[in-house]
C-alpha cells in the first residue's frame, strides 16, 4: 500500500477545505469498500479524510422528510424505529446487504459512494476504463455474467452493487451535499451517472463535495413494500438481479407505485414507465406481468449475462406479487 497522509478533522468546513485543496483526497468513514481497493492498488489517495469526528450520524424528522445522517450506520439505520415505521423498504434493502459485521461499520454516505465490483476494476492487470481512462473495457469481450443490460456504453458495462440506493431511488430520496460552493440538494435519481464516455466517475459530486445527508419524504409506502435481491448464496453476496417494489393499494387497486432494480445499471435503475403502467390497474399477477414487460424495453445482455432477460423481469414479477401478498 502507498503512504498518504491521514487527516481527521473535527468540523465540517474543516473537512471540506482538506478535500477541496488536493484533488486526490478521498473521505473515509466506515472504510469498507475503501481500505480493499487501497490494498489491491485499484486506488491510490494521497490523503484520507476521516470524517468520523463530523456530527452527521442523526437520524430524524425534518418536516415531512425523515433525514438520516451521512455517517448513520446501514446496521443502525435498517433498525430504526422511525425508518421501520416510516419506510421498511429501506429496511429491507438494507438487510439484504453484505453481513452484520460488514453493516454495522458502513455508513449511509460510503454505501452510496462505493465502487463497482466488476473484476476487471477491480484487477490491475487487466484492462478498465474506470479505472484507468483509455485503456479499454475488458468485460465487453470478456466473462460479464455479473454486468449490464440497462444504460451501458462501449466504455464500460459495470453495474451498481449497492442495495440501499436502490431503494432509495425507489423512494423519491434527496441527497443533501456540502461544497466550497454552499450547500445544495441533488435528487438521488441524478446522484448516480451512466458510464457514457467518463465511466471514471461515479456520481455528480463536484470536487469537494460532501455528503451530509439524506431526505426521504413521506409516502404511502409502508405496507405493501418487498426487496427481493436475487444471488449466487445467502449472504454476503452482491445481487444479479435486485427489485425493490413499493405499492399504494386501496380496494384491491393500485393507486400509485414505485419500482426501481439493481444489478441491472451503472447506476440504480429506476423503472418510470412502469411505475406509470401499473397505476389504476387492479393488484393481478397479470398486471405485474405487463409491468415486467415494459421495464425490460432497450435491455440488451452479452455473451454471458443473457440470463438476465428472463430474470429480471421474472424477479420484477416476483417482488409486486409479495409486495401486494398476491398467491
Amino acid at each position: 500500500m502507498n503512504q498518504f497522509q491521514y487527516v481527521r478533522p473535527t468540523k465540517q468546513k474543516a473537512a471540506i477545505d482538506a478535500l477541496a485543496k488536493d484533488a486526490n483526497a478521498q473521505i473515509i468513514a466506515g472504510g469498507t469498500n475503501l481500505i480493499d481497493l487501497m490494498k489491491r492498488g485499484v486506488m491510490a489517495p494521497q490523503k484520507l479524510v476521516d470524517i468520523n469526528k463530523l456530527p452527521l450520524n442523526k437520524i430524524e424528522r425534518d418536516g415531512s422528510n425523515t433525514r438520516i445522517g451521512a455517517l448513520a450506520l446501514n446496521g443502525v439505520v435498517a433498525e430504526d424505529k422511525l425508518v421501520l415505521e416510516k419506510h421498511p423498504l429501506l429496511a429491507q434493502a438494507l438487510n439484504a446487504g453484505a453481513s452484520a459485521q460488514l453493516r454495522n461499520m458502513a455508513t449511509v454516505g460510503g454505501n452510496m459512494l462505493q465502487r463497482t465490483r466488476c473484476h476487471y476494476f477491480y484487477d490491475t492487470a487487466l484492462p478498465c476504463n474506470k479505472r484507468e481512462p483509455g485503456s479499454g473495457c475488458g468485460a465487453l469481450e470478456g466473462f460479464n455474467r455479473m454486468h449490464a443490460i440497462f444504460g451501458f456504453s462501449d466504455k464500460c458495462i459495470a453495474v451498481h452493487p449497492s442495495d440501499m440506493s436502490v431503494a432509495l431511488v425507489a423512494l423519491d430520496a434527496t441527497v443533501l451535499v456540502s461544497g466550497p460552493k454552499g450547500d445544495r440538494r441533488i435528487p438521488f435519481i441524478d446522484f448516480h451517472r451512466l458510464p457514457g464516455d467518463t465511466p471514471q466517475k461515479d456520481t455528480n459530486l463536484e470536487p469537494g463535495e460532501l455528503i451530509t445527508a439524506v431526505d426521504i419524504p413521506d409516502a404511502p409506502f409502508t405496507k405493501n413494500v418487498h426487496y427481493l435481491k436475487v444471488r449466487e448464496r445467502a449472504s454476503y453476496a452482491f445481487a444479479l438481479v435486485s427489485v425493490a417494489a413499493a405499492l399504494n393499494i386501496e380496494n384491491n387497486t393500485i393507486k400509485d407505485a414505485r419500482l426501481a432494480m439493481g444489478g441491472v445499471a451503472h447506476k440504480p435503475w429506476r423503472l418510470t414507465e412502469a411505475e406509470k403502467s401499473l397505476v389504476g390497474k387492479p393488484a393481478t399477477e397479470e398486471t405485474f406481468r405487463q409491468a415486467a414487460e415494459v421495464a425490460m424495453r432497450g435491455a440488451k445482455a452479452f455473451k454471458y449475462n443473457q440470463y438476465k432477460l428472463k430474470l429480471a423481469p421474472n424477479s420484477i414479477v416476483q417482488a409486486l406479487k409479495t409486495a401486494a401478498a398476491v398467491a
